[in-house]
């Protein structure tokens, strides 16, 4: 069985980790380099940059940052936020990313999944899925943030993006996103079953037995938290202990 994985997930504007609530509110935590070393250091499994920056300048400064994080990080590392055309996730994987991840964009144009996975390799395709639960149970994909509606469906979107490359899924329930009270396991469980890529569960993370109940009961293949780690709220060697005495795999 492959072991589990822990990913600390950084925002990054102008070259600066920076965290709020829904984008609002944004603070400067941090040099990104620095703090992935650091998260490497503890035993993290990966990371995930995600480029906020609005303006062309700011995704300049991202690239010229992903660069210096390969030339940095051991761990395999994951940028995304802003690609759009086959010419973005290429220029960052030049750059020296382990792999990429699109959004909005796979949601607008499906094909864009197989031009870059037959370019580079589907192991290379990571698409995020941002999705909600509208009141009658379903759960709608969103794009743009979370802020523009789709007429596609979590579950159907899920195994055509598989269909089309992609080499993994992270998957983020808007329900969950950062109100600590854990993830949606349920839909992550129900991923399991038919998906035969790896799918990173995002959104909830507010304790040890959160990602523990995720990675057991959810069957996701890998946690995916933010401010948990940048705050110090949960350490990740001792995160990883205490998973691995209750008998999940995970690399120490």
């Amino acid at each position: 069985m492959l072991a589990k994985r822990i990913i600390p997930c950084l925002d990054v504007m102008n070259g600066q980790v920076v965290k709020g609530i829904n984008f609002l509110g944004l603070k400067e935590i941090g040099d990104p380099v620095e703090m992935g070393a650091e998260y490497s250091a503890q035993g993290a499994d990966e990371l995930v940059y995600l480029d906020i920056s609005a303006s062309s300048e700011g995704r300049k400064t991202f690239t010229d940052l992903v660069r210096r994080i390969s030339e940095r990080i051991d761990i395999p590392f994951t940028v995304g936020g802003g690609i759009s055309s086959f010419e973005d996730g290429a220029r960052l994987l030049d750059a020296g990313a382990d792999k990429i991840t699109i959004n909005s964009a796979a949601v607008q144009h499906p094909e864009l999944i197989g031009k870059i996975a037959s370019h580079y390799g589907s192991q290379f395709v990571v698409v995020a899925i941002d999705a909600r639960q509208t009141p009658d149970g379903k759960w709608q994909v969103m794009t743009h943030g979370g802020h523009r509606e789709t007429d596609r469906e979590l579950f159907s979107w899920a195994a055509e993006v598989q269909d089309r490359g992609a080499g993994e899924i992270l998957f983020t329930s808007m329900d969950h996103d950062g109100t600590k009270n854990g993830y949606a396991c349920q839909a992550y469980s129900e991923m399991a079953s038919f998906l035969t890529i790896p799918v990173i569960a995002s959104g909830g993370a507010g304790t040890v037995a959160h990602i523990e109940e995720v990675l057991r009961e959810g069957k996701a293949d890998a946690a995916l938290a933010a401010s948990i780690f940048h705050y110090g709220e949960i350490r990740i060697p001792e995160l990883k202990r205490k998973l691995r005495e209750d008998g999940i795999n995970v690399r120490i």
